[in-house]
């Protein structure tokens, strides 16, 4: 009985996390599109403030609360850390640069590689193979993106999203599936905070994009549009506070995700994530929903549905010679993830609750 209570616990605290995450992400991506098609010209000033106001905000969370303990800024940690902030910012700025080109209901669809990128990512970080089961399951979604990315002649022109803009979002899946294995070995380095780890992500990630923000000339751009009578400031100054305090969510609750789950399972509650997105998408922007898309869709549900029932199966029966080496488990020893207080594992499966990205 009190292993069903806590079984109980765990899976709706990873369903709490998944719907904190996605209800974020979903903010951050219209109210993102909104700025970005207000001011174009602008992409890297624009993610530079949103970053700058989480770690803003990571300051005042922990002057009013002790739960949130900021890291002492220290350069062997900072060293450590570089390649995870390094993959986040590049993630970030291909990320906003692909939003930027395509419909938001066809966000998703641009970066659909970052399922079958992650579980490679993933079992080349843990020497471990995905079962046939959950390879099956990723082609079925990634064949959905791949419909959803084929010409379709009932678009309209303004619709086709650019070849450039495709090659952004291949780039973000890539950074992303990076980005998501690097956390799990980073935050040994930050005392297995999440916390921690966020402010360094943010701080670091401000630093690295500042100078090319210089290089792209944007400061200058922006002089150029306040003295523009037709250029909006109020999209564009809202959009920035109002994303930049999701981005602070978005950013605890994405890294809380990949902490209580996977880094495949949190790719897989991204792609159900899309599906609220391209109905959100065509009800904000009209966006057009095509044959090709809608079928990209139903293929992301069955996909999902699928491999959340294999997590399920495999959570009611856990393979004792797995648990050390399986991609979905989470272990103590050489790779670093941390166990709970009471020596259990933080994560041993993922549940069908939750599945993104």
């Amino acid at each position: 009985m009190a292993s069903n209570g806590r079984c109980d616990a765990y899976k709706l605290k990873v369903a709490a996390v998944v719907a904190f995450y996605m209800t974020a992400a979903l903010v951050m991506v219209f109210v993102n599109k909104a700025v970005l098609n207000s001011s174009p010209d602008l992409p890297l000033l624009f993610l530079l403030l949103q970053l700058i106001i989480a770690v803003v905000l990571l300051h005042a969370s922990a002057a009013v609360t002790s739960r949130v303990e900021l890291p002492k800024l220290e350069l062997h940690t900072a060293q450590n850390l570089i390649p995870v902030v390094s993959v986040n910012i590049i993630g970030l700025v291909f990320n906003t640069l692909c939003l930027r080109g395509v419909e938001a209901s066809f966000f998703q669809i641009a970066r659909g590689l970052n399922l079958p990128l992650t579980i490679f990512v993933s079992s080349i970080h843990t020497r471990s193979k995905p079962s046939s089961r959950v390879i099956f399951a990723a082609a079925v979604v990634t064949f959905g993106f791949l419909m959803g990315v084929a010409p379709s002649s009932s678009l309209p022109t303004t619709s086709v999203p650019s070849t450039l803009s495709l090659f952004y979002g291949l780039l973000s899946s890539l950074f992303i599936a990076f980005h998501a294995v690097l956390i799990k070995s980073s935050l040994p380095y930050c005392n297995n905070s999440t916390i921690q780890l966020a402010y360094w992500t943010n701080l670091g990630s401000a630093a690295l994009l500042l100078p090319f923000v210089f290089l792209h000339g944007e400061f200058s751009i922006l002089e150029d549009l306040v003295h523009d009578s037709t250029w909006d400031p109020n999209v564009y100054l809202w959009g920035t506070l109002i994303t930049g305090i999701f981005g602070f969510l978005l950013c605890v609750a994405g890294l809380l995700s990949i902490k209580v789950t996977s880094p495949i399972t949190h790719m897989f509650s991204s792609a159900a994530r899309t599906v609220i997105q391209t109905v959100l998408g065509v009800w904000l922007f009209n966006d057009i929903l095509s044959s090709n898309r809608a079928a990209s869709i139903l293929l992301i549900l069955l996909g999902t549905m699928y491999y959340t029932w294999i997590k399920s199966a495999e959570t009611a029966v856990p393979p004792p010679s797995r648990r050390q080496n399986d991609v979905e488990a989470l272990g103590s020893g050489r790779d670093g993830i941390p166990k709970d207080a009471d020596g259990e594992l933080t994560v041993i499966f993922s549940t069908p609750e939750e599945d993104k990205q």
